[in-house]
């Protein structure tokens, strides 16, 4: 009885195809995955009243100061799944505010990340400087009912946290 085998020799070379052409589309489709986005803050500065005669502070100086420890937080504190690529200062902006009778100061910062996940979006959303996001990549999107799933129970989780840190003050 005769018996054919397959040929061990062209096994490596099929291999090392099979290899090559699978490993470029893997590269491909983990960059997709990546979103990209702009997100703008508005730092908010009031006046500080001089104690002792001196170190009162204009809502401008206090803005500018506000950004400035801001964008350092954002600059050099690593957050897992996130990467800052560039952070942009805005010209400053005053409004009248009613609440505190004094003239306020916005200093704006848009911020441009690369993101693991769309639940990652939740930590930039959800601040108090919080006026703006534009998503850069990818145009458009899909999303499973899993992703939502996750994405509304991480945004519930956020929005209880938010709501215990305001009952502490």
């Amino acid at each position: 009885m005769l018996r054919s085998y397959p040929d061990t020799e062209s096994q490596p070379e099929q291999a090392a195809e099979f290899l090559a052409a699978t490993s470029p589309v893997e590269e491909k489709s983990s960059p997709a995955s990546k979103i990209r986005i702009r997100v703008r803050f508005d730092y908010r500065g009031l006046p500080r009243p001089a104690r002792f005669f001196f170190g009162g502070k204009g809502a401008r100086e206090v803005a500018e100061e506000i950004r400035e420890q801001q964008s350092n937080m954002w600059r050099y504190v690593p957050i897992q799944g996130v990467k800052i690529e560039d952070l942009e200062f805005i010209e400053l902006y005053s409004v009248y505010d009613d609440n505190e009778e004094a003239l306020a100061v916005y200093a704006p910062v848009e911020l441009s990340a690369t993101l693991d996940s769309l639940e990652d979006v939740l930590r930039f959303v959800c601040r108090d400087e919080f006026r703006r996001v534009e998503f850069v990549e990818p145009v458009q999107a899909n999303l499973t009912g899993r992703d939502l799933e996750r994405l509304f129970f991480r945004f519930g989780e956020t929005l209880q946290q938010k709501l215990r840190e305001q009952e502490l003050y």
